[in-house]
Parts: structure tokens; C-alpha cells; sequence
């Protein structure tokens, strides 16, 4: 894995899960930033989902709940998501911050073209390119101090006119095809994911799908799980990961649902 979805420098007070904040070596090497496993992942998500019970593959793309909300359709500009993510207070024991290196996404290419869509989540550049993108870092307060502080990222982007169903599409279609897993190639060397599977969390919004991939750092595995919800035009990107253990780790789904019903 290259830069973007890495721990920084994870204090117990300051912790912050950085995009393109910090780089692998080449083919999944740690850089001396990170300072090793521990250093690099102070703060992580930890334990298994219970969520995560069940066949992955039972449908394409987790269906939408019984109460699927309507949705004005809106294309929000930056300051119009900022309305509509998340804040501090909202769920119980979590903050929310902007996050740290947000705004410069990574430099990953995927060796396979079928593979594309799921790098550029990775990238924390989903793609067709969105219309207007935020990026918040969400903690649980009430673990603070703990080697298993849950961070979860989220990115929210909007998207005009039916780029954000193909670009959900375009996900779907990825980790089926994918699920062997790929590599990628980017200015600091290859990296390398060994497999691919959906994962059947929560549904949440009008649309939405869950997936992990399994990354490779000196030959461990890290678990990134993956969550897309899609309102209308806008698209929230839910990440956390495993950097410690090889464990699937949970994604919170009062987040998920506290923030889908923030969604025009």
C-alpha cells in the first residue's frame, strides 16, 4: 500500500488517520515516518464486525433499508457537504475533525483496468471525479488512550448528473472482478492487495455496498474495509483498518446511519 489510507503518527490525543499524509516503500515497505507497526497504528479500529456474519455474496450491493429516504438530488459544492458531514456531538462519544492531508489524494495505479474503480476509492479520489469533496476523521472518544482507539475516514463527494450511481456501479463491478486481488504501481513503488470480498454491513442510504480489501505491508495483511452509501448525488466513502492484527475490523454502524440520514 502507498500513501493514503496509512497511520500516521498516532498520539493518544492527536490521532489522526492521514490520506496522502505518509508513504509506503516499494511493494508495501514502511517508510520511516511510520516508524514500524506499532508506532504507525496507535490508533486503529480492532475485533471483528458482528455485521460481518453471513455470505458476502449474497447480492451485488447491499440493499437499501425498508425506509429508503427520498433525496432532493442536489449537487452540494464543498461548503454544501461540509453542512451535511458529520460533527462532533452528533453520534455519542465520537469527534469529528477535518482531516489532515485531506486535500492531496494518492498516486496509485492499478495493473488491472477492471480494478481501477476500487484504487481510486483507495486514493481517496473516487471516481467519475466528483463535483465538490470533503474529508472528515471520525475517533472514539470514550477509547482514547487505547491501543485500539476506532478511527474511521470519511470522504463525501457529490457528483453531477448520474456519475454517482456509476460510480457505485463501477465499485460493484470491481470486487467481483477483483477478488483475487491486485496490484498497483505509484511514484513510491508497488504495492500489492491479495484479495477482495463484499462484506454484508448495514445498509444504509438509497444505495450502498461494503467491501474489504486486504493490503500487504512486509508481508503482513491489513484489512481496509470499505463502506459506499449514495443519497442522490452524494456519495460517503466510510473507511477503517487493521493495521495491527489481521482481524476484519468493525466500522461503527451508528456512524454510517447517523450520517446517511444527513444526506439530501
Amino acid at each position: 500500500m502507498t500513501r493514503v489510507f496509512r497511520t500516521a503518527a498516532m498520539a493518544a490525543t492527536t490521532a489522526v488517520l492521514c490520506l496522502a499524509a505518509s508513504a509506503c516503500g516499494p511493494d508495501g515497505e514502511k517508510s520511516e515516518q511510520d516508524g514500524g507497526k506499532a508506532a504507525g497504528a496507535t490508533a486503529k479500529p480492532s475485533g471483528t464486525a458482528s455485521s460481518t456474519a453471513g455470505d458476502p455474496a449474497a447480492s451485488d450491493s447491499a440493499p437499501a433499508p425498508t425506509s429508503t429516504p427520498t433525496s432532493s438530488g442536489e449537487v452540494l459544492d464543498k461548503a454544501g457537504l461540509a453542512k451535511v458531514a458529520l460533527t462532533t456531538g452528533e453520534v455519542a462519544n465520537y469527534e469529528v475533525t477535518p482531516m489532515q492531508g485531506g486535500e492531496e489524494s494518492g498516486t496509485e495505479r492499478s495493473e488491472n483496468k477492471d480494478c481501477e474503480p476500487l484504487v481510486a476509492v483507495i486514493n481517496g479520489a473516487p471516481q467519475p471525479t466528483p463535483a465538490a469533496t470533503v474529508f472528515r476523521t471520525v475517533m472514539d472518544k470514550s477509547e482514547e488512550g487505547k491501543d485500539d482507539q476506532t478511527v474511521v475516514t470519511e470522504i463525501l463527494t457529490s457528483h453531477p448528473k448520474d456519475t454517482a450511481q456509476q460510480l457505485m456501479r463501477g465499485v460493484r463491478d470491481a470486487v467481483r472482478a477483483c477478488a483475487g486481488g491486485f496490484r498497483t504501481s505509484s511514484e513510491d513503488g508497488p504495492s500489492t492487495y491479495t484479495e477482495v470480498k463484499q462484506l454484508p454491513l448495514p445498509p444504509a442510504g438509497q444505495e450502498s455496498i461494503a467491501y474489504q480489501v486486504t493490503g500487504s505491508i512486509e508481508g503482513d495483511k491489513v484489512p481496509l474495509v470499505f463502506q459506499l452509501v449514495r443519497s442522490g448525488s452524494t456519495v460517503v466513502t466510510f473507511y477503517v483498518a487493521e493495521f495491527i492484527t489481521a482481524k476484519t475490523p468493525q466500522l461503527p454502524a451508528e456512524l454510517v446511519a447517523a450520517q446517511a440520514a444527513k444526506l439530501p
